[in-house]
């Protein structure tokens, strides 16, 4: 299932990638071909083009900052690990997890990756004195506010009786591993709005740019030096016709 999902995803990618190829050729060429022969409507389109892009680019930059703006861990007292709570990420990410068909995929993905096998070699002294990625922390051990030697269930997480020692069950039905998970996803979202944010910078940048060569297009459309004039329709004075007419007449009787 991992290596299916990862095959899909990475030839999914692949094909978007070529898929995208001839649009970026067809715009940078109309920028190219209205820059460079002084075409306005090729000028045009591509501008159009780029305030889109611009737009669609800055929306997605702000919707992550706003999905991602809640969450981060709590720090646990004597651990150089946090641990995290599902109910502190914005509501939209917390329903991406909370579908059973979509977090079934997503735990598939996380078994195949082995990630709570690294800790099998960690001593008891391990769990105190290292660091845990979240979904080491939420999905392969039980929260730390367990307490298992006591039959009471009063106070008690949830999560503490979703934990089991069996390897393919652990913590992956906790909330806590949901929790890492959205964690990461928040983490590696904010690295590429930052990311959005340099590139829109380089947009705008460049559709500057091509505002400027928009508008010396148009200047080379009316403006023409070493005095030539092209202009094709001039609309006569009232007394033109009859001054032409008596002109005419004139050669003729002389």
């Amino acid at each position: 299932m991992y290596r299916f999902s990862n095959t899909v995803i990475g030839f999914f990618n692949l094909f978007t990638l070529l898929a995208s190829i001839p649009i970026i050729g067809a715009v940078s060429l109309a920028g190219f071909v209205g820059a460079c022969f002084n075409i306005a409507w090729a000028l045009w389109v591509y501008l159009i083009v780029m305030l889109l892009l611009m737009g669609t680019l800055l929306s997605l930059t702000v919707f992550g900052f706003v999905v991602t703006s809640r969450g981060g861990g709590l720090e646990v007292p004597g651990r150089a690990y946090k641990e995290y709570r599902l109910e502190d990420y914005s509501s939209w990410l917390r329903n991406r997890v909370k579908d059973p068909h979509s977090w079934r995929t997503i735990r598939g993905c996380i078994l195949g990756s082995k990630t709570c096998s690294k800790l099998t070699t960690w001593t008891p002294l391990d769990y105190f004195q290292r660091d845990m990625s979240p979904i080491q922390s939420g999905c392969c051990k039980p929260p730390s506010s367990c307490n298992y030697a006591t039959a009471t269930t009063v106070g008690q997480d949830p999560d503490c009786f979703r934990w089991n020692n069996a390897e393919p069950l652990l913590c992956y039905e906790c909330d806590s591993c949901k929790a890492g998970l959205l964690e990461d996803v928040k983490r590696d979202w904010n690295k590429i709005s930052v990311l959005n944010i340099v590139v829109l910078v380089f947009l705008i940048a460049l559709y500057s740019i091509g505002c400027c060569a928009f508008r010396n297009v148009q200047r080379a459309e009316t403006d023409y030096p070493y005095g030539e004039n092209r202009i094709s329709k001039v609309r006569p004075r009232w007394d033109y016709y009859w001054w032409r007419w008596w002109y005419d007449r004139k050669e003729q009787i002389y």
